[in-house]
Formats: structure tokens, sequence, C-alpha cells
């Protein structure tokens, strides 16, 4: 994850949030800390897993509630250029 933010234009902040566990990208860099951010992305660590892995679309995630999304929508979006 490391590696895809330092190469993004990424100047936002979110936080993956996985219940007892949170990955937090702002900007360049990543934290497992829990931290405030601009856009909160709620999923279960295995969903978070897929989707890194490319082997859960977004969308489809966001649209059936396997992926819960707080604060800044726009932030979200911008995402696709991390995964």
């Amino acid at each position: 994850m490391q590696e895809k933010v330092a190469d993004a234009d990424f100047s936002s902040s979110v936080k993956f949030d996985m219940g007892d566990e949170f990955i937090v990208i702002d900007g360049k860099t990543v934290t497992t800390t829990d931290a405030p951010a601009d856009c909160t992305i709620k999923i279960s660590k295995e969903n978070f897993e897929q989707l890194i892995a490319g082997e859960l679309n977004p969308t489809a995630a966001f649209m059936t509630g396997k992926i819960k999304v707080e604060g800044d929508m726009s932030v979200a979006m911008q995402l696709s250029q991390l995964i």
C-alpha cells in the first residue's frame, strides 16, 4: 500500500476502519494508527483484503453494503488511483 501511495497524486486523508484495525492514508503517509480523516471507509478485514487484491469491485461492494462511506465521498472516489 505504501508503494502505491508514494507513486500517486493523493493529497487527502482516508481511514479504512476494519473494526479493531485501521489503515490511515494521509497524503503520502500510511499508518495503522487510528486518526481523524476526511473520509472513513468501514469495511471488514476480509473484504479489505479482497479489495486491495482486485477481487472486490468497489462500486458493487458499496451498493451491496460491504463498504460504508462516512465523510467526503469525493475522497472515496479518488481512491481508484490507489486501488
